[in-house]
């Protein structure tokens, strides 16, 4: 990859060593040998880490995932439901969730949200439409809502679950875009602080951490904590990577002595980046430049989504002159929007070179056509 290529896309480590103390880590890629403690069985140095995360991000219990946050989904959905039980979903899962339907043999019941009308990205789950759904579904058994969405956009995980908890139901919610929530108050609070019952988070999506480096949360005691192992056991390699589990626990490290100072200098990237492109005109960006509207619950002010519709570019079309133009390589592009990810590693310097590529752009674009 070009070096001078700069990355507004996962994982959330940017290639930045500064948070890395490896570069090539052949000598911390070993097995289970004495005092390196078992994934499987943790008793000693793994168990410090889980415990460590669940400290950190005030759960019961966590358990540290080396194959991602669809090995979290599958074995959560796993662990809560019997052949043939029914599920309610939202219809922005991922989909490690049809997977977990087909796997398990489950029939699945999908929430659908509204769209926004400029963007096109699907709002927040409305609570409402949740009770609904369980008042007319009563043989559902679980409930799995996606917050943050791909696109940043956050539902109401307070209020759904008091609803799923009134039908004396598990609520687990995909965080996988989540795992930096819940350490500043700029950004909305965690799905863990709102009250689900279990939280599946992608360390490697918006922290300093390998790809495939996530964490599966148990928050209440309607989760299961023995089904919840002995699906992890069944379905997570029985060779796990030291190097990704090195990378989670010097992550959360980090997070536990050094969040405060790291996320105050992310909130001023921000904040910066914010003002810089407050002056685009054809151009929107969520959160940004286009206030959120009532669809939208909450969002994550770190996800930078490029709304191009009603544009004379496309999503697609904006990647590719970022790309090739500005050595700028985002993260996922459409028809109308592009997304850009940051996180705490992100530099200022390269989120000033991401806003003067966009109000260059923006100044090069014919007026919006209104008619």
């Amino acid at each position: 990859m070009a070096k001078n290529v700069y990355p507004m896309h996962m994982p959330g480590h940017k290639r930045n060593i500064d948070h890395s103390h490896y570069i090539l880590p052949f000598d911390i890629d070993i097995t289970e040998i004495h005092d390196f403690d078992d994934l499987h069985n943790p008793q000693g140095i793994l168990l410090e880490t889980q415990q460590l995360a669940a400290k950190i991000y005030g759960s019961n219990r966590a358990y540290a995932l080396v194959n991602g946050s669809t090995v979290g989904i599958l074995s959560a959905i796993g662990a809560h439901t019997k052949r043939g039980d029914k599920i309610l979903i939202a219809n922005n899962h991922h989909w490690s969730v049809d997977n977990a339907v087909e796997l398990f043999g489950l029939k699945s019941v999908e929430i659908h949200s509204a769209a926004d009308g400029l963007s096109g990205i699907e709002g927040s789950i409305d609570p409402a439409v949740v009770e609904q759904m369980l008042d007319e579904n009563p043989d559902i058994k679980l409930v799995v809502i996606t917050s943050p969405s791909y696109e940043g956009v956050v539902s109401n995980i307070a209020s759904i679950a008091a609803i799923v908890h009134a039908h004396n139901l598990v609520l687990l919610v995909d965080s996988a875009h989540g795992a930096h929530l819940g350490f500043s108050g700029v950004f909305p609070k965690s799905a863990i602080q709102a009250g689900a019952d279990i939280v599946i988070m992608s360390m490697h999506k918006t922290l300093p951490c390998m790809t495939q480096c996530s964490l599966l949360h148990l928050c209440t005691s309607r989760a299961k904590a023995d089904e919840t192992q002995k699906m992890l056991s069944m379905l997570q390699t029985s060779s796990p990577s030291y190097v990704l589990l090195a990378s989670i626990d010097t992550c959360l490290h980090t997070l536990n002595t050094d969040h405060v100072q790291l996320f105050s200098e992310y909130e001023r990237n921000l904040e910066r980046f914010g003002d810089e492109i407050h002056s685009l005109k054809k151009l929107n960006v969520l959160c940004h430049t286009y206030n959120i509207n009532h669809l939208f619950f909450d969002f994550d002010p770190g996800k930078i989504v490029i709304v191009t519709k009603n544009s004379a570019i496309s999503g697609i079309e904006l990647a590719q002159t970022l790309r090739t133009e500005y050595s700028i390589e985002l993260e996922k592009a459409v028809e109308d929007y592009a997304i850009a990810m940051t996180s705490i590693c992100d530099s200022m310097e390269g989120l000033d070179r991401f806003a003067k590529a966009l109000l260059e752009i923006d100044r090069k674009l014919p007026e919006r056509d209104v008619c």
